[in-house]
C-alpha cells in the first residue's frame, strides 16, 4: 500500500512515528511518506520525508495555516492510507474520507484531559473546550477506519466510539538503547553518581523538584543531573538556571537518538517524576521504559500503574513526585549502593526484553494495516 502519515505537530525524526511505526510498515515494503513541518525532502529508515513550510509559533496560528498545508501535501501524495498524529488534524482527516481514502488517527494522549492543563488557554476556558473538543472528537472518531492509541486507558474511550481501536504502546526497540558494556561505576565511598531524565522539560513533568532535590543530595555527595530535552515553555530555563542545584546540572539540549543512548550510558539512574495530573497518572512514559532498556535503575512517580510496573518488575524506586525530600532519599538509596544499582538495572532490561518492547507492537501495527485491505 501508499501510506502517508501526517502531522503538524511533531520532528521530522519523531521517534513513535518515524523511527517506529513508518519504518516498521517500509520494512514490510509499503510506500510510506511522512509529512511534516519545516522538513527538508529526503529519506530516511526508508521513509520518505515531504516538509511543508510553517512559520506559525503560537497554537491557533499553527492550526489555521499548517493544517492547511499538511492538507494540500497529503492531497499531493494520493496514498491509499493517511495516518495522522496530532488531534488539530481531525478535519483534515474527515476531508480525506470524503475523498475516499482510508485514515486512521493516532492518539497519543487523552487531549480532553490535555487541554485542562494547557498554560496557552485562558483557564477559565479550559473546561469548556475540554467538554467541547471531546464531543468533537467522539463525532469524529468513529468515521475512521481505524484508531490507534498509545495506552489501554485512551483504548477504552475511544472503542466505543470506533470499534477497530488498537493499543501500540510506545515501548523501545529492543537493542537501541541496550549497552551490554553498561555497568555502575557509582563509588561505594560516596564521591560521585549521576542521574538523568530524558524528555520534554516542563514545569508538570518535574523539572524544579528534580532540581533541588539535586541540591538536597549534593549536601551528602557529589552527585549532578544530566539533563536532555528542550525546554517549554523557553523562558522556563531562564527561571531554573536560578535555582541553587542548577550548578550540579549537566544539560546537554535537545539530544540525538546517538546522544540518547550516550546520555543513559554516562548515568546511574533514571528519572521519570511527572506531577499527579489525571493524563499523567494513566500514562505510559516512553522514558521510562527507555531507561530500564539501557540498565538503569528507575525513580518513578507513586502512581498506581507505574508501581505495578516498577515494583512488579523490581527495576525502581516509587516515590511522591512533589516530595523533594523523599525523591533525594531515593537517589541516595541507589547511589549508596551500586550492587542494588545494578540489579535493578538488570531487572529492568529483562522486562524490557520480555514484554516492553517495539517488536511486538510492531506485529500489531502491521496487522491493523493488513486488516485495511
Amino acid at each position: 500500500m501508499k501510506i502517508c502519515h501526517l502531522t503538524s505537530v511533531h520532528s521530522g525524526l519523531d521517534t513513535r512515528i518515524v523511527i517506529k511505526e513508518c519504518q516498521s510498515l517500509a520494512k514490510v515494503e509499503h510506500d510510506v511518506t511522512y509529512i511534516v513541518p519545516n522538513e527538508e525532502n529526503r529519506t530516511e529508515y526508508g521513509v520518505k520525508i515531504v516538509g511543508v513550510p510553517s512559520n506559525s509559533r503560537h497554537p491557533i496560528q499553527r492550526i489555521r495555516k499548517t493544517t492547511r498545508a499538511v492538507f494540500e501535501a497529503a492531497k499531493s501524495e494520493n496514498a491509499d492510507v493517511y495516518h495522522f498524529h496530532d488531534p488539530e488534524l481531525i478535519p483534515i482527516g474527515l476531508k480525506l474520507k470524503k475523498l475516499g481514502k482510508k485514515v486512521i488517527y493516532d492518539v497519543h494522549e487523552d487531549v480532553p484531559e490535555q487541554i485542562l492543563s494547557k498554560q496557552w488557554i485562558p483557564k477559565k476556558a479550559r473546561r469548556l473546550m475540554s467538554k467541547g473538543f471531546a464531543s468533537y472528537e467522539k463525532k469524529a472518531s468513529g468515521k475512521f477506519d481505524a484508531v490507534v492509541t498509545a495506552t489501554p486507558y485512551i483504548a477504552e474511550k475511544f472503542r466505543v466510539y470506533n470499534q477497530n481501536t488498537v493499543t501500540i504502546h510506545n515501548y523501545p526497540i529492543l537493542s537501541e538503547l541496550m549497552d551490554e558494556d553498561h555497568s555502575s561505576d557509582i563509588s561505594a565511598s560516596g564521591d560521585t553518581g549521576k542521574v538523568v531524565y530524558l524528555g520534554g522539560i516542563y514545569r508538570l513533568r518535574g523539572i524544579i523538584e528534580m532540581i533541588n532535590s539535586i541540591e538536597r543530595v549534593n549536601q551528602i555527595r557529589n552527585t549532578h543531573l544530566i539533563l536532555g530535552g528542550s525546554f517549554a515553555p523557553p523562558t522556563l530555563r531562564d527561571e531554573v538556571e536560578q535555582l541553587p542545584g542548577w550548578k550540579y546540572v549537566d544539560y546537554r539540549g535537545f539530544l540525538s537518538r546517538v546522544e540518547v543512548k550516550r546520555a543513559l550510558s554516562d548515568s546511574h539512574v533514571g528519572l521519570v517524576l511527572l506531577h499527579p495530573e489525571p493524563r499523567f497518572v494513566v500514562s505510559l512514559p516512553i522514558k521510562m521504559f527507555e531507561y530500564m532498556s539501557a540498565g538503569l535503575p528507575v525513580i518513578a512517580s507513586n502512581f498506581p500503574l507505574w508501581k505495578e510496573i516498577v515494583e512488579d518488575n523490581d527495576c525502581g524506586i516509587c516515590v511522591d513526585p512533589l516530595d523533594e525530600e523523599e525523591i533525594s532519599r531515593a537517589i541516595l538509596e541507589l547511589l549508596d549502593d551500586p550492587e542494588r544499582c545494578i540489579r535493578l538495572g538488570e531487572n529492568g532490561r529483562r522486562a524490557v526484553a520480555d514484554k516492553y518492547n517495539w517488536k511486538k507492537e510492531s506485529e500489531r501495527l502491521i496487522q491493523l494495516y493488513n486488516n485495511l485491505n
